[in-house]
């Protein structure tokens, strides 16, 4: 009988442990979803990198206002030009495609998400002083960097978390998160250094990053700095398309 209970044991530690290893040789797999640049007829700049260059989907504008974004995980940038224009018709619009996605070089790491960022970043203030930052999703977190970091003018975050570390944590209870994860985007521990006009815009039905997570971020920031809005009766990917969702953008 022990010895039956002894190799049940060791057969559960050894399938817990494979899984454990599986999460952290394949963690970035569950994190990044590179697409394509679906509409290449866009003007484009490339930011040079190590390993060649992150592709930056462009409108010009002779403007001192210019406006930064950056996407989902499973988002292709370009897809925003329209939406970023009609809001924002008087700025000059950048739209950063990650490393692996819309052609960029490389592979996609916390990391070099935020090298590139301030690249940009740098780029795009060297020829317009105010600089809107808008970070949806995964890119919720590459903005708060941003504007922890340089001189935002505004900043927008649309469905962000407090921690990718802390939503992974929910999603896998059993497994040592904290340990195995590579790339945890803490944008709590940045939310305290913004100090631009921040506004937080939340989906009510959100099942990818769960409202507690955006509401534990809107508490990392200094009172005054940060606003929340939460839009009813929309998900994670249908609050793009809400009229609510498109006024707020325009209007802050």
């Amino acid at each position: 009988m022990q010895r039956v209970m002894l190799g049940a044991l060791i057969l559960t530690v050894t399938i817990y442990a494979g899984i454990c290893i599986a999460l952290f040789f394949y963690q970035r797999q569950l994190i990044y979803f590179p697409q394509p640049r679906a509409s290449k007829g866009e003007p484009t700049l490339a930011l040079p990198t190590e390993v060649g260059a992150t592709l930056v989907s462009v409108r010009e504008s002779k403007s001192n206002k210019a406006l930064l974004f950056f996407a989902g995980n499973a988002d292709d940038a370009a897809a925003y030009m329209p939406e970023f224009s009609a809001s924002y018709p008087n700025h000059a619009i950048y739209l950063m495609h990650y490393r692996g996605y819309g052609g960029s070089s490389g592979e996609p790491t916390e990391n070099a998400l935020f090298t590139d960022a301030l690249s940009l970043f740098d780029l795009a203030y060297a020829q317009h002083k105010d600089v809107i930052v808008i970070g949806r999703s995964l890119g919720s977190g590459v903005a708060a960097y941003v504007a922890s970091q340089r001189a935002v003018a505004k900043l927008i975050l649309v469905t962000p978390y407090d921690s990718i570390e802390r939503v992974a944590a929910d999603r896998f209870p059993w497994a040592p998160i904290s340990v195995l994860l590579k790339d945890k985007y803490e944008s709590w521990r940045y939310a305290p250094k913004i100090t631009a006009p921040t506004l937080i815009i939340a989906a009510a039905n959100d099942t990818v990053i769960h409202l507690k997570h955006t509401q534990a971020l809107l508490i990392a920031f200094t009172n005054g700095v940060a606003t929340m809005k939460i839009i009813a009766d929309v998900d994670h990917n249908s609050i793009g398309n809400n009229a609510e969702y498109l006024t707020l953008i325009a209007r802050f």
